[in-house]
C-alpha cells in the first residue's frame, strides 16, 4: 500500500496524474448522445463567423444559419403585445407610463399578482403558476371545441423539450430484452434520439413515406413494432405533428388510426404539437391528438394514455429564448403523475418569464381590447409570410436538377432530397463522413450557408437530404435557395 501511495505521489510530482473524469471514465451514455441541429457543422459555422470578423477572406461575406428554427435570430420581429406585457412584468415601475396600452398593463398586473412577492424573480411551484395553468387549460378547451381540460393535468416546462424529456424518463425501465423501446419517426427531431441514448432506452425507428409527402402509415408502425419486440419492450410511440424536419400535417383519419394502433398495442402516446400554429398548405388543418382522442369516445377516450406538448418558441411567436412550454397529460395514472411532479420539483420550476410569456400566447388580446387590432395584424403577417416562404422553398428546389422537395405543409423547415454522385459518396467515405455531411460541409465552406445533413435526423439507406429552415426574410431566402441550387449543380459536376 505504501509503495502504491509513493508511486502516485511521484506521478503527481512528475505531472503525470491522470484526470478523474476522462472520455473513457465518463458516462458512456452521454458519449453516445448526438444532436445534429447544434452539431459539428454548426461549430464550424461559428468558427467561420469568427474568421470573417478577423478579416479572413472567404468566398462569402456572412454565414447564414439556416440550421435551426430560431425565428428572431433570422430577423423576425417580436409581437408587440407580448413584449409590452413582459416589459411591464420585468419592470413594474413602467405600469405608470403612458407609453403602454391599458390592456397590457392589466395583463401584467394580473400575472404579477399570481407571482410570489408579485415578482417574476420569485420561484413558482414546480408545475408552474396556477393562474397560468388555468389559462392554458382554457386555451386547450377553446382550441378543441369545448372538450374539457383540467389545469391539474397541465404542467408548465422549460420549452417543450424539457417536458418531453421528463415524460420519457418516466417511461424508461427494464434491462436487456425488457428494456423500454420508444417508436420515433424517421426522419425525426434529434431531441428524441439524443434523449433515448442518454437514458439508455431502445430507439425503434418507423419510417415516414417520402413518396407520399412524408405520410405516416400504420402498416409501417406494425412492422417497426414487430421487429422491436424481439429485442426490447416497446412502451411508447412519439408523433411529431406538424412534422419536424419534414413539414407534413397529419390528417384526422391518420391520427385516429394512430390512436387505435397505440390502444391495441398498449403504447403510451407522445404528441409533439409545437408547430400547431404553423399550417400553410391548402386543405391541411391541425387536429390535436387530445381532441381526436376525446371525440373517438370509449374505450379510447377513457383509457389511452397521452402526453401532448406545446411551446412559445415556434408558431407566430418565435420566442425561443424565453423557454416557455407545457405538457398536458391525459389518462395518466395518478400515482405516476405525482412522480412526474416530484421529478420536476428537482429542477425547482420553469423560468417564470417564460411562464408569463406562455400565458400571453394562450390568452391573447380579445377583440374588444385596445391591442387586438395590432396583435392580429402582426400575427397574420408572420404566418402569411411563412406560408409564402414555404411555397417558394418547394418551388425553387423542385426546379433544380437533382433536388426534390415535398410540399412544406406546416412547421418551418424543408427537408429536400439531394442526388449525390457516386464519386462524392466515395470521397465522403474516404474522409469518414456521411455523404450528406460532406455535401453540407462543402456548402458551408464555399457559400456560408449552414444547413443540417439528413443523416442527423435519420433517413432511408441510400437517400440523402438536408434540413433547412424557411425563416430568413423572403428576398434573402430566395437568394439563399438559388445559391444553394447553383452549388449543388457545381458539386454534381465536380464529382461526375
Amino acid at each position: 500500500m505504501a509503495s502504491s501511495t509513493g508511486d502516485q505521489s511521484q506521478a503527481v510530482r512528475n505531472g503525470l496524474r491522470t484526470k478523474v473524469l476522462t472520455l473513457h471514465s465518463m458516462n458512456p451514455r452521454v458519449r453516445r448522445v448526438e444532436y445534429a441541429v447544434r452539431g459539428p457543422i454548426v461549430q464550424r459555422a461559428l468558427e467561420l463567423e469568427q474568421e470573417l470578423r478577423q478579416g479572413v477572406k472567404k468566398p462569402f461575406t456572412e454565414v447564414i444559419r439556416a440550421n435551426i428554427g430560431d425565428a428572431q435570430a433570422m430577423g423576425q420581429r417580436p409581437i408587440t403585445f407580448l413584449r409590452q406585457v413582459l416589459a411591464l412584468c420585468v419592470n413594474p415601475d413602467l405600469l405608470t407610463s403612458p407609453s403602454f396600452p391599458d390592456d397590457a398593463k392589466k395583463r401584467a398586473e394580473r400575472i404579477l399578482q399570481a407571482c410570489g412577492g408579485h415578482s417574476l424573480g420569485a420561484y413558482s411551484v414546480s408545475s408552474g403558476i396556477q393562474l397560468i395553468r388555468e389559462d392554458v387549460a382554457q386555451y386547450i378547451e377553446r382550441r378543441d371545441g369545448g372538450i374539457p381540460a383540467d389545469p391539474n393535468n397541465v404542467f408548465l416546462s422549460t420549452g417543450a423539450s424539457d417536458a418531453i424529456v421528463t415524460v420519457l424518463k418516466l417511461l424508461v425501465a427494464g434491462e436487456g430484452h425488457t428494456r423500454t423501446g420508444v417508436l420515433i419517426p424517421i426522419p425525426q427531431y434529434p431531441l428524441y434520439s439524443a434523449t433515448l441514448a442518454e437514458l439508455g432506452a431502445v430507439q425503434v425507428d418507423y419510417y415516414l413515406d417520402e413518396e407520399r409527402a412524408w405520410a405516416l402509415d400504420v402498416s409501417e408502425l406494425h412492422r417497426a413494432l414487430c421487429q422491436a419486440r424481439g429485442h426490447c419492450h416497446p412502451r411508447a410511440l412519439c408523433v411529431i405533428n406538424p412534422g419536424n424536419p419534414t413539414g407534413q400535417v397529419q390528417t384526422r383519419e391518420c391520427i385516429e388510426a394512430v390512436i387505435r394502433f397505440a390502444f391495441e398495442e398498449r403504447l403510451f402516446l407522445l404528441a409533439d404539437e409545437v408547430y400547431q400554429d404553423n399550417v400553410y398548405a391548402a386543405g391541411s388543418q391541425f387536429h390535436s391528438f387530445k381532441k381526436v382522442l376525446m371525440e373517438m369516445g370509449p374505450p379510447y377516450a377513457r383509457q389511452q394514455e397521452l402526453a401532448s406538448f406545446h411551446s412559445t418558441s415556434k408558431g407566430y411567436m418565435g420566442e425561443c429564448g424565453f423557454r416557455g412550454g407545457y405538457v398536458e397529460v391525459v389518462n395518466m395514472d395518478a400515482a405516476v403523475q405525482q412522480q412526474m411532479l416530484k421529478l420536476m420539483s428537482v429542477r425547482l420550476c420553469p423560468p417564470v418569464p417564460g411562464q408569463a410569456l406562455l400565458d400571453l400566447v394562450v390568452s391573447p388580446p380579445a377583440p374588444t381590447d385596445p391591442s387586438f387590432a395590432q396583435f392580429q395584424a402582426e400575427r397574420q403577417a408572420v404566418l402569411a409570410e411563412l406560408a409564402a416562404k414555404a411555397k417558394l422553398t418547394e418551388q425553387v428546389f423542385n426546379e433544380a436538377p437533382g433536388i426534390s422537395c415535398n410540399p412544406v405543409q406546416g412547421a418551418m423547415y424543408s427537408f429536400p432530397r439531394v442526388q449525390l454522385p457516386p464519386r462524392a459518396v466515395e470521397r465522403a467515405q474516404e474522409l469518414g463522413l456521411a455523404p450528406d455531411m460532406f455535401f453540407c460541409l462543402r456548402l458551408l465552406e464555399e457559400t456560408g450557408i449552414c444547413v443540417v445533413p439528413g443523416s442527423g435526423f435519420g433517413q432511408r439507406e441510400g437517400t440523402y437530404h438536408f434540413r433547412m429552415t424557411i425563416l430568413p426574410p423572403l428576398e434573402k431566402l430566395r437568394l439563399l435557395l438559388e445559391k444553394l441550387s447553383r452549388f449543388h449543380a457545381k458539386f454534381t459536376l465536380e464529382y461526375s
